[in-house]
């Protein structure tokens, strides 16, 4: 099977493709390199923008994974226009013209942050999604632009992803668990700003499984599927670093709680993963942080602007040289 992998070079990329190599998938990436490229040589590259890929160009694939986009809430809110763009306009184009060149199916990274502020409530893909931020906003038209495509001979499968944390070759450490544990050993103390809010979060390798699943599943299946490893407060992800390092490390971490709002709040049963995917998640918070000790002598270069997206979003812009084309995405609701 041939898999086009848009955005495949980003954080979540990186860790997938080696696992579909594996797996006997033929895979090429198109992809604008913003982050630098990880990927194993035997892949093949096409180095282009989104909006100027053409049917011919995907002609020949059974597969197109929509991996780009701008992947959180800062990059969105420092650029509202582009992320409207990035997540909303490129992702609709690339499923339709996927469609035209007759590719059997398209999955689309969405994101739980289309749920926006819930009340003890566990929410389902049925639940009414109410995000009042670009984001948000933006991940919810372009799952919405990708679903109305689908027909007999076009799938499409929306994975709505938790924030994803857990070593990846293109490292990131602005993501929930991966900014806890860098702090953690950077500076001895991890921030919380509101210890009470919930999030579903994701660990990479439960991400790649859950893409897997995906790619994998019955060629007439379509729909949308939440997607995580398990629900926790931002609060008690804060122990549970802490609990870990210590237990591994032997570090005694210090906690920093603020109590400042914050209006992000959701949790999300992936029981349609379960029974129609057969995505079952095997990792932890815990599970996380041992894979980044791990792996911590290849990414303790802790302020390294490639591990930040934003860093090098406002780069390109300071230099007016962000192109409208296929941005790593890393995750879901990262904050």
């Amino acid at each position: 099977m041939r898999i086009l992998i848009a955005g495949g070079a980003g954080y979540v990329g990186s860790a997938l493709i080696p696992h579909l190599l594996d797996r006997g998938y033929e895979i090429d990436v198109v992809d604008l390199f913003w982050f630098g490229n990880n990927l194993p040589s035997e892949i093949g590259i096409l180095e282009k923008d989104i909006f100027h890929l053409q049917v011919s160009d995907l002609a020949g694939y059974d597969q197109v994974v929509f991996l780009a986009g701008l992947s959180n809430d800062p990059m969105a809110d420092f650029s509202p226009a582009k992320n409207f763009i990035f997540n909303a306009s490129a992702p609709a184009y690339l499923a339709y013209i996927a469609k035209k060149a007759k590719v059997k199916r398209y999955i689309y990274a969405s994101s739980c942050s289309v749920y926006g502020y819930t009340e003890n409530q566990l929410f389902n893909e049925d639940c009414p999604v109410s995000s009042s931020y670009p984001y948000g906003i933006s991940k919810l038209q372009g799952e919405r632009a990708v679903l109305q495509m689908v027909d007999s001979d076009f799938s499409v499968i929306a994975l709505r992803k938790g924030t994803i944390s857990g070593y990846s070759p293109r490292m990131r450490f602005d993501l929930l668990v991966n900014t806890m544990f860098k702090c953690a050993m950077q500076d001895g103390v991890i921030q919380v700003t509101d210890p009470a809010i919930w999030r579903p979060f994701l660990s990479i390798e439960d991400a790649t499984m859950a893409y897997t699943r995906a790619i994998e599943a019955n060629d007439s299946l379509s729909g949308i599927y939440n997607i995580a490893s398990g629900n926790h407060t931002i609060g008690e992800v804060a122990d549970l670093v802490k609990h870990t390092l210590d237990e591994e490390l032997g570090k005694k971490i210090r906690l920093d709680i603020k109590h400042i709002r914050d209006l992000r709040n959701y949790k999300v049963s992936i029981e349609r993963a379960n029974t129609i995917l057969s995505f079952h998640p095997h990792q932890s918070v815990k599970s996380i942080v041992r894979n980044l000790i791990a792996n911590m002598d290849k990414c303790s270069d802790w302020e390294n602007p490639q591990y930040y997206n934003i860093r090098i979003f406002k780069d390109l812009e300071k230099a007016d040289a962000t192109p409208v084309g296929p941005v790593p995405e890393a995750s879901g609701a990262q904050r």
